[in-house]
């Protein structure tokens, strides 16, 4: 009898605990005054469960089923809005807050219909948005948003499993990065600095809500932007209880709390450690990465209108090379050979405090970054002497940043407008070599660069003829105290505008014309020769693109967007390579440092095509994505003569696609299709110089046949299987995704390795002066199953 009753507990426990039901609350406020709104109409999307705002704009929600949902808000002189995505489950009520805009239009003559995808007066074309389901769900990305946006309209993927962000043809360094509000310089383990990528995202995906990503039509406050801004929207920490979030996954482990301070403040805080050098070691591959980072968000609203919100993000790399492989092979002495050994940190820190008056509400953002990034590398090597340092690099960003933001809404026109001052220090200690024109040059230099930034905006947006067209007029200029090329504002005068005309409740025609500055590097201004500043010498100056944006939309339902959009973009005063004679347009999606040389402003890049995009962000589960750019990408050589630029994929294509399934199984695909990047040939004359090889311990490009071979497409399957418990007190996930699941081969830029005789010496000829070099094929790619665990409670 009594084994009778056991087996009885465990079959009815887990029946009774998944019969258990999920709740939600939130709170639906003026989106301007902050002040609570009574009596609005609060809808789960794509269900009939609704209920009513109190007089405290408060609503709750019982008996949802757990998963992912949206809260749609609607209320009369407000615009119908639909919230971000959230996840409810049985271990705690989750909360989120819905914020309404005035409408300017009469009831009976407009019709609005809450959509997931967003558009803006200031930015209808460009602006894709991303919900935590997405980020959540998405195939191949691991819950890295870095390699989620791969997903969408003009953004390149590569075969080298980097998140550099390369968006319609324009290079890695032309993005900017905010978190809450504040800007964010790194957003990637083991940095390129000077760009913006690396293997691995610093950010947590157990922090964010929402992520908006723009490919063109920037926001007049976003400063610095070439090619992409991405808005990290964080969640806010429980305002009830303490609660856990854990991660296992197949490289790292994370660890997340989130819950109340008192009754007016709550906070996330997180850390996660790879154990990436564990795995490495055992796979014998010739280099060990690890990585550290921590991240926090602390929210206090001290009344209905103030609050501050505090945040972190900070990161620890550390690679260093793995020496203890017996025999290597071709691939293993090559890397061994170039690569460096890095130690990297880097942090941010920053406060928001929101002000809300009747119509206006002021933002007051500081922050602190502070990159540091080391590296060294010996001949061979062999670091018993220092006689054998070939590189010894340290360098140090610091940017110390100010922006006041006022935004008013009257009368149906929305103003926003402010001003930035940032001051910057950057420092750098280098002695390494460089081999030009035959010649050794000797790279051995101190900077300690001092920089004060500044910069004034405004944009002014209007609907009219009942909400069907809607304006956007913006203006920004920048500059700073570097040089006399760069401290004048009216020389980075930037104006924007946008237009966005309903034809019918479904049908929109977009535009957007503007001009973007972004000021070169700081390993550009602190580059200096026989201690002086040399760029500032050659009057570098901002980097300029134009954009013009056209697009047409199309949305059936609300849970359906087809666009198409046609762009074109036109560069000038990019820095040029005095030494190289190529613009540094086509550096960045590599490792190290880019910009540390002589430059001049002097290059020109084009790049334009068409993207087309269909989504489904069904509230029954199923999401489907298909996205197809077609760009080219151009800039300029030392003659000014076009050339294809690194960029310069032609072709890509995307379909990403999950679909929810009984029982809470849930199944995803994404398959890649990217056209052949160019590349540039060895100039193995040279590589095989002693003392050119010795500088380096690897070879050199042939910047006189720049980008004049071209890789063969790369395309790669991706498939992910979850499946989620959730019981009363804990929810437990489990997910398997495979990358490149049929092992497709992308071809990489040839090897070179030295060759040896029977005893293990290198070959030499001409008297000694030159190694005997050998290029051997290379490609990448291997199915890589990745194996994760989430637990919450």
């Amino acid at each position: 009898m009594k084994t009778i009753k056991i087996i009885f507990i465990f079959i009815i426990v887990p029946f009774w605990a998944m019969a258990q039901k999920a709740s939600l609350s939130g709170k639906v406020l003026d989106a301007t005054s902050n002040e609570p709104l009574p009596f609005v109409n609060v809808l789960v999307s794509g269900t009939t469960i609704g209920t009513i705002t109190d007089e405290d704009g408060r609503f709750v929600f019982n008996d949802l089923d757990p998963g992912f949902i949206r809260v749609e808000a609607s209320f009369v002189g407000y615009k119908t809005a639909i919230s971000s995505e959230i996840e409810v489950n049985r271990s705690g009520a989750a909360s989120l807050e819905i914020k309404l805009e005035k409408s300017t239009s009469e009831i009976e003559e407009v019709t609005v219909t809450a959509s997931p995808f967003r558009k803006t007066p200031e930015s209808p074309v460009s602006l894709r948005t991303i919900g935590i389901g997405e980020i959540e769900k998405s195939p191949g990305a691991n819950r890295d948003i870095s390699k989620i946006i791969q997903s969408f309209p003009g953004v390149q993927s590569t075969p080298a499993f980097r998140n550099d962000v390369i968006i319609r043809g324009g290079g890695p360094s032309e993005s900017t990065f905010y978190l809450d509000d504040v800007e964010v310089p790194f957003i990637n383990h083991f940095a390129t600095q000077g760009a913006s990528g690396g293997p691995v995202g610093i950010l947590n995906a157990d922090f964010i809500r929402e992520v908006n990503y723009f490919s063109g039509a920037f926001p007049a406050n976003r400063s610095e932007a070439l090619s992409g801004v991405l808005e990290f929207k964080q969640i806010d920490g429980n305002d009830e209880k303490l609660k856990f979030h854990g991660t296992l996954g197949a490289s790292e482990i994370a660890a997340t709390l989130d819950g109340p301070i008192g009754e007016k403040t709550n906070y996330v805080f997180s850390v996660r450690r790879s154990y990436l050098q564990f795995l490495f070691s055992v796979l014998e591959l010739p280099f060990l990465p690890n990585f550290t980072d921590t991240q926090f968000k602390v929210r206090t609203r001290f009344n209905r209108k103030n609050e501050l919100t505090v945040i972190g993000l900070g990161a620890y790399d550390i690679n260093r090379l793995n020496l203890d492989i017996e025999d290597p092979d071709e691939q293993q002495e090559y890397i061994l050979s170039q690569l460096p050994e890095n130690r990297q940190w880097s942090y941010t820190l920053g406060a928001v405090y929101k002000h809300y008056r009747d119509n206006s509400y002021q933002t007051f953002v500081v922050s602190r970054s502070h990159l540091n990034n080391q590296a060294d590398k010996y001949l061979e090597n062999d670091d018993s002497s220092e006689a054998n340092k070939i590189i010894d690099y340290e360098s140090q960003e610091v940017e110390n940043k100010f922006r006041f933001e006022n935004t008013s809404r009257i009368d149906g026109y929305k103003l926003n407008f402010g001003a930035n001052l940032d001051l910057v220090n950057y420092q750098n200690t280098t002695f390494s070599g460089r081999f030009y024109n035959g010649e050794l040059i000797p790279v051995n230099y101190d900077t300690n660069l001092d920089l004060v930034k500044y910069g004034l905006f405004a944009q002014l947006s209007k609907s009219v003829f009942h909400e069907r067209l809607a304006l956007s007029l913006g203006v920004r200029t920048d500059a700073n105290n570097y040089s006399s090329s760069m401290n004048n504002v009216l020389d980075q005068f930037s104006p924007r505008f946008s237009a966005s005309y309903s034809l019918t409740p479904q049908w929109s025609v977009n535009f957007n014309t503007g001009r973007y500055y972004q000021l070169p590097s700081y390993t550009a201004l602190g580059f200096k020769e026989n201690d002086v500043l040399v760029n500032k010498e050659n009057k570098l100056k901002y980097i300029s693109v134009d954009h013009l944006i056209g697009g047409l939309e199309f949305r059936p339902k609300s849970t359906v967007q087809l666009s198409a959009e046609a762009f074109w973009k036109g560069y000038s005063d990019y820095p040029m390579s005095v030494n190289d004679g190529i613009s540094l347009a086509n550096k960045g999606a590599d490792f190290g440092v880019i910009g540390d040389e002589e430059v001049v402003s002097t290059s020109e890049g084009r790049a334009y095509g068409a993207e087309f995009q269909a989504r489904i962000n069904s509230t029954d589960g199923f999401n489907f994505n298909l996205s197809y750019t077609l760009v080219r990408s151009e800039f300029t050589d030392a003659s000014g003569s076009y050339i294809p630029s690194s960029w310069d994929s032609k072709h890509l294509l995307v379909l990403t696609s999950t679909k929810d399934l009984k029982n809470d199984w849930r199944i995803g695909a994404r398959w890649r299709f990217v056209g052949g990047l160019p590349y540039t040939p060895w100039d193995l004359e040279k590589s095989s110089l002693v003392e050119a090889w010795n500088l380096t311990g690897g070879p050199y490009p042939d910047y006189s046949k720049l980008n004049t071979l071209r890789f063969d497409p790369f395309h790669q399957l991706d498939l992910r299987v979850d499946k989620s418990f959730y019981w009363e007190k804990w929810t437990a996930k489990f997910y398997i995704d495979i990358q490149n699941l049929y092992n497709f081969q992308a071809d990489q830029q040839p090897i070179v390795v030295r060759e040896t005789d029977a005893n293990g010496n290198f070959l030499l000829t001409d008297n000694g002066t030159r190694y005997v070099l050998n290029e051997i094929a290379n490609t990448t790619g291997t199915v890589l199953p990745t194996i994760g665990i989430i637990i919450a409670f």
